[in-house]
């Protein structure tokens, strides 16, 4: 009997089937064909199977739900007859069409933007402010991430994968690969100054997880503070802060942190970012940079974070702490600024006295890193694929910067530009004042269409009102026109 056609569901003879969770004990006596379809339906419908998605072979479907090919070539026909799958071939049986969302609503004025920046920002407040729907994203952070690298990373992938033993899919070593170890000693020593030996490399899912895991360390070992730059990152404060006590504010000036400040706080560690301060953009100094390394000589410790030393425009490169003063230096830096955040790949070298333990919160935590992307990035980064990358990158970023300047110019008269020769952002801060706080400016901002980050969200000492903008994803027009917004919001609110 086709049961196809209406017929009763055998209740002692029915199967089920991973895809979908699909079980024939479901049917109603109104035919299997006619219930499978259903469920297809509401499955394109609700986006389990979203534009693209590949249905399993008519065969296949049918042999694990025990019933005749018949069944599932029915029920394919009645949706390829509404237009919502379509046979590729050897390409399979694919979703071709979803319902039509609902009409959009009426034009009118911008509708008012999530409070994200009324209060002090928590935890979830960078995961809030990505989530926000935005014409312009001039936040900072993020490279030009139309410009990855593609085919070059799938010609390394390719190459990886021929070459690659079987026993390397296994659990590997939790510092990382050792080619990837051994590739970021390379770059490390080409680009930044540094020597290491690959074994004193860790791999890890990016500068987060470095924090992260010295956060811990420090907190096992008796470290309860770790002063912080002011402005500083506000997400680098946080991960050292879910672990620590205290993280003491230090004033940056013109010339980098103010040592004199960072003694006065008493603390026994600090974070820094003395290559391109994050977001005021200065060097630390020469005259700065010696006290610094005194104050490290006296016992104290330095976590250095290298986010984005690679990229820039107007000055010579500024070589890293830890070529300097290894034994005090805990350095990390990671391919987010590079290539993609969403490679969660970073690096960190600490001083042999940390380094176990570090190693042990590494591992504890997820067994190292995915090793597959490891070996690819070795590969780009051994080939010269990543540095012919960042040539590509640097005029582009320019061009990017550049056009921001010149519209901050036209639109944005009284404010002040900083740390414009490298990185990928720059803040602009407001000397005269506005009548209004930046957190007020830049959720005006985002009820306009236009992302950016208040300069206050990352300062705790009193500081000018100010924002933190981001050039490098975005076209030098959408630049502009993002720009020109905030001079119009500026001139409003002023």
């Amino acid at each position: 009997m086709n049961r196809s056609k209406g017929a009763a569901v055998d209740r002692s003879r029915t199967a089920s089937a991973d895809f979908l969770q699909l079980d024939t004990a479901d049917a109603p006596p109104g035919g299997l064909a006619a219930w499978l379809a259903r469920r297809l339906r509401r499955a394109i419908a609700d986006g389990r199977l979203p534009t693209g998605s590949r249905l399993p072979a008519t065969r296949v479907l049918a042999a694990e739900l025990g019933v005749s090919r018949g069944v599932v070539t029915d029920a394919y026909r009645r949706l390829t007859e509404e237009g919502q799958i379509a046979g590729r071939g050897r390409g399979g049986t694919v979703v071709v069409a979803t319902p039509a969302p609902p009409p959009p609503p009426p034009a009118g004025p911008p509708a008012a933007a999530p409070a994200l920046f009324d209060a002090a920002p928590g935890p979830a407040s960078f995961d809030a402010l990505r989530a926000a729907p935005a014409r312009i994203d001039l936040g900072p952070g993020v490279p030009d991430l139309a410009a990855f690298p593609r085919a070059a990373w799938l010609r390394a992938e390719r190459a990886v994968l021929d070459g690659l033993p079987a026993h390397e899919f296994g659990y590997g070593d939790p510092r990382g690969t050792p080619e990837l170890r051994r590739a970021v000693a390379h770059w490390l020593a080409r680009n930044r100054g540094i020597r290491a030996d690959p074994d004193e490399v860790l791999i890890v899912a990016g500068a987060a997880q470095a924090l992260t895991l010295l956060g811990q360390v420090f907190a096992q070992e008796g470290i309860t503070e770790v002063a912080v730059e002011d402005p500083g990152s506000l997400g680098t404060r946080q991960h050292l802060g879910h672990w620590l006590t205290a993280t003491p504010p230090v004033p940056v000036d013109a010339d980098g942190i103010r040592v004199d400040a960072l003694r006065a706080t008493g603390a026994p560690a600090v974070l820094l970012t003395p290559a391109h301060q994050f977001p005021t953009g200065v060097v630390l100094a020469g005259e700065r940079r010696r006290e610094l390394l005194r104050w490290a000589g006296e016992g104290g410790l330095v976590i250095e974070d290298d986010y984005d030393a690679e990229h820039r425009y107007d000055r010579a490169p500024v070589p890293a702490l830890r070529g300097v003063r290894p034994e005090q230096v805990c350095y990390t830096g990671s391919v987010s600024k590079l290539l993609a955040p969403a490679l969660r790949t970073g690096w960190l070298i600490v001083p042999p006295r940390h380094r176990e333990a570090v190693l042990d919160a590494k591992r504890y935590a997820d067994l190292g890193n995915a090793a597959l992307p490891q070996l690819v990035l070795a590969r780009l980064m051994e080939n010269g694929d990543l540095e012919r990358h960042l040539r590509l990158l640097r005029p582009r970023h320019r061009r990017r910067r550049d056009a921001m300047i010149a519209a901050i110019g036209s639109h944005l008269p009284g404010a002040v530009v900083h740390g414009a020769a490298a990185g990928l952002h720059l803040t602009v801060t407001f000397p005269a004042g506005l009548d209004c706080s930046d957190a007020e400016l830049a959720t005006a901002a985002l009820a306009h269409g236009v992302k950016v980050q208040p300069l206050s969200w990352h300062a705790r000492l009193p500081h000018p009102p100010g924002l933190v903008l981001g050039y490098a994803a975005g076209a030098p027009g959408e630049i502009a026109e993002g720009v020109a917004v905030l001079g119009r919001l500026v001139r409003r609110m002023g």
